[in-house]
């Protein structure tokens, strides 16, 4: 193996890399969304000071990636902030599990997503799209929404999805000491929203230490969204490097 073998691969191990170069196309990506007013300081602890937080809201989310290149068929779930970076509008990946290597390994490395392994299921329960997440066997959230209740423009979920999302990416030296410590942005590019739906909400946090997705208290409801969408993933960019 020579340097330029090295050089050209896409991730280790060398012989079996983890995932393939990008960038990655996601088809028939199905989300359940539930948006909610938490503690104002819970917020601003978790957000890097270079992101403003929008108002006193977060939002809690399932996603079941039946067909996506590279990283295949898992399912995902994880909790977001919306925030504004010198007064654009984006949106700021808190905590993300889900149960599969590939996006796991792949979301870390080059995009510096929060991701830990947990077991996340999305589906249609009767009249309920029903979301659920358990770690170490524990149920830990689960969310509801009344399905297909009030259709969505396909304009304003294409306009969401495409808003810049930021995420906090650290990977130690060798030494343990940070090697890389950035925020990394990026936008979703080709998107095709398929159906996209709005309706009522319910969401159920159970504290744990290691899936702390109850730190962000339910203070009300706002609703819910249910989108069925296709795009590509591309790399990201360097918004801020703290070691520069």
């Amino acid at each position: 193996m020579n340097v330029k073998d090295i050089l050209a691969a896409s991730a280790m191990p060398v012989i079996n890399p983890s995932y393939p170069h990008g960038p990655f196309r996601f088809i028939n990506r199905e989300y359940l969304i539930v948006n909610y007013e938490t503690d104002p300081d819970v917020i601003r602890e978790a957000l890097p000071e270079e992101l403003e937080p929008v108002g006193n809201t977060v939002f809690y989310e399932w996603m079941k990636m039946p067909d996506s290149s590279g990283f295949g068929d898992y399912e995902e779930s994880g909790m977001g902030i919306p925030c504004t970076y010198k007064g654009e509008p984006a949106s700021f990946s808190v905590q993300m599990y889900l149960n599969d290597e590939p996006p796991i390994t792949g979301g870390r490395e080059i995009w510096g997503f929060p991701k830990k392994y947990g077991e996340p299921r999305l589906r249609l329960i009767r009249d309920t799209l029903t979301g659920t997440l358990s770690y170490d066997e524990e149920l830990i959230a689960m969310g509801t929404m009344s399905y297909k209740y009030k259709t969505e423009d396909p304009k304003v979920t294409a306009d969401a999805l495409g808003k810049l999302q930021i995420n906090l990416k650290l990977i130690p030296d060798v030494d343990g000491k940070p090697k890389i410590a950035q925020l990394v942005g990026y936008h979703l590019q080709d998107i095709t929203v398929k159906g996209a739906w709005t309706g009522p909400a319910r969401l159920h946090l159970v504290p744990h230490v290691n899936a702390r997705v109850a730190d962000f208290p339910v203070r009300r409801i706002i609703g819910g969204r249910h989108l069925l969408v296709d795009f590509t993933l591309p790399y990201g960019k360097v918004y801020h490097d703290y070691l520069a």
